[in-house]
């Protein structure tokens, strides 16, 4: 593979990726805006994001047997029309019902590309890159942190926050396009792979069961999920606590960004001297300090608006190297059933992000203290879990890094 046709590869991979998590952080600035319009508060307005977050869980396991059914673009295509037709819906909803309900459809959408993503990962890349291959699609991801906040402030600052849908449908549109023309077909379709219920759920069941997949698909999930409650929980802590515009939000929300990009680039580097599950097993460790530290400061009173913003980096960065490496440990044992492992993977992940989100909007305290409890409920969870899981299962697990291993599995 050349350097350029593998330039574009993993940049309009990360555009599949990143669709979902623009589709997110793009509309936050709009919160106040949004709830003003629609005649409820903040929390009623994130309803709408857990919503989506229900969506996307529930499209996960859609599409994970269609695309080894009927092969990655097909079911892409159709997820892709969808989520255009939802995002203008989302611009003219009356009310926060209609909104709600169009954003679960629109998420239904979007999971396409991020299902059929990573199973293309899979695809096209050997298995011992794949943890490099996911770190590079977070560089990618990691614009719509850095970028969709800040275009999202101005957009709803000016012509309103109707126009950050309209926005989203067109990047869908110029994304079908260059599926359809750049994006090879990296799967022969499974003809013999049946849509009815009974196989489809055996075929979950198996999966499921593997150790390495449940092992680190629940340890990442839930050292991912703080992410889900830091994404729910700053338009309120920020605009509504700390009295920020949406602008000034936007632009440290980017900021924040930075320490979920930085530290899965800085993850290629570490990868050369330490497997996926060192860096895990560290990571987690360090991350479960820090949202300790987070909750008891957050409730002493003693973190101020840089404080927040301070461990709210530190926890990002933690998250930026445990996620690459739990995917690539996640799928490494699959080949002929990626799709299908990671459908059920992002369903797990984006199930116990819903949850978070709904919790999240349930708080009505004018403090930090729910944020950082929830984040750290979830941190200890992920390292309790893992520790547990690890031991249990020692001599079950098939590394990244032995491509050789991995294959024999089949």
């Amino acid at each position: 593979m050349t350097r350029k046709k593998h330039f574009f590869l993993v940049l309009i991979l990360g555009t599949l990726t990143a669709l979902g998590p623009f589709s997110i952080d793009m509309y936050l600035p709009g919160f106040p805006a949004m709830a003003k319009y629609l005649h409820t508060d903040v929390p009623g307005v994130a309803l709408s994001l857990s919503g989506f977050f229900i969506g996307l869980a529930a499209g996960q396991l859609l599409y994970g047997p269609l695309l080894d059914k009927y092969g990655r673009k097909k079911p892409l295509y159709i997820g892709l029309c969808v989520y255009i037709v939802a995002s203008v819906c989302c611009a003219l909803a009356q009310s926060l019902e209609m909104l709600i309900a169009v954003r679960f459809i629109q998420a239904i959408g979007s999971c396409a590309a991020a299902v059929a993503s990573m199973a293309m990962v899979r695809d096209l890349f050997p298995v011992n890159e794949n943890a490099k291959i996911f770190a590079l699609l977070m560089l990618v991801v990691g614009t719509s942190p850095m970028i969709a906040p800040t275009v999202g402030g101005y957009v709803t600052a000016g012509p309103g926050w109707q126009w950050v849908f309209i926005i989203l449908a067109i990047m869908a549109a110029l994304i079908l396009l260059a599926v359809a023309l750049v994006l090879p077909s990296s799967y022969v379709p499974d003809k013999t792979i049946s849509l009815r219920p009974k196989p489809i759920i055996t075929g979950f069941l198996t999966v499921f069961k593997n150790p390495q997949f449940y092992t680190y698909t629940f340890t990442g999930s839930f050292a991912f999920a703080g992410l889900f409650a830091y994404v729910s929980g700053s338009p309120q802590v920020f605009m509504e606590i700390y009295h920020l515009d949406d602008k000034t939000y936007g632009w440290i929300f980017a900021g924040l960004s930075v320490a979920l990009i930085g530290a899965s680039q800085l993850n290629s580097l570490v990868l050369r001297k330490f497997t996926s599950e060192q860096i895990i097993r560290v990571t987690l460790s360090v991350q479960s300090i820090v949202s300790i530290v987070f909750a008891m400061g957050a409730y002493a009173g003693v973190f101020d608006l840089a404080g927040t913003i301070v461990m709210l980096f530190l926890f990002l960065a933690c998250v930026g190297f445990i996620n690459p490496n739990a995917i690539a440990l996640t799928l490494a044992p699959f080949s002929k059933n990626a799709g299908t492992a990671s459908s059920l993977f992002g369903a797990i992940q984006l199930g116990i992000g819903s949850l978070v989100t709904v919790t999240m909007s349930e708080f009505k305290a004018h403090s930090t203290v729910p944020l950082a409890i929830v984040m750290c409920i979830t941190a200890l969870l992920a390292f309790g879990l893992h520790f547990i899981s690890v031991r249990v299962n020692r001599g079950k697990f098939v590394s990244v890094d032995d491509a050789t291993a991995v294959a024999a599995v089949h």
